[in-house]
């Protein structure tokens, strides 16, 4: 019977972000997805709408605390992000590579006296993310 081993599920607290190589310590949290848009169709003789795979989209979310103002002065270029996620106690560590990205939002502001102030940065992937090295038990 297999069951979950607790000690081998991975914690987020070992995230890392580099782009272009550099590792961002300031970002605690990126999530990254691929949309899959459908295209439906009716198909004679059968009773279910079918889907077929359109354009895909890839978008994706960094955030953490603001230290610089290096994201304001990005521009409009290309750049690449590695998500890296090394748990010591999972079964090895995983790296996806997100090549082609570019902001869609910038956050120019967004500050509250007394608190620390935070950074989302927005971007959109134009290529299939690479996974460099997969998680195997």
């Amino acid at each position: 019977m297999a069951y979950l081993e607790a000690d081998r599920t991975i914690l987020g607290t070992y995230g890392e972000i580099f782009i272009e190589g550099e590792f961002q310590e300031n970002f605690n949290h990126l999530e990254a997805t691929t949309n899959y848009n459908l295209i439906s169709f009716n198909a004679a003789g059968k009773p279910y709408t079918q889907h077929k795979t359109g354009p895909m989209e890839g978008t994706g979310t960094m955030s953490g605390f603001k230290t610089t103002s290096k994201i304001l002065q990005m521009g409009n270029q290309r750049f690449e992000i590695i998500s890296k996620l090394a748990d010591p106690e999972a079964y090895g560590y995983e790296r996806i590579r997100f090549r082609a990205c570019k902001l869609s939002q910038k956050q120019w502001a967004n500050w509250t006296a007394g608190e620390q102030v935070t950074e989302e940065v927005q971007f959109i992937f134009d290529e299939e993310p690479e996974l460099l090295d997969p998680i195997e038990k």
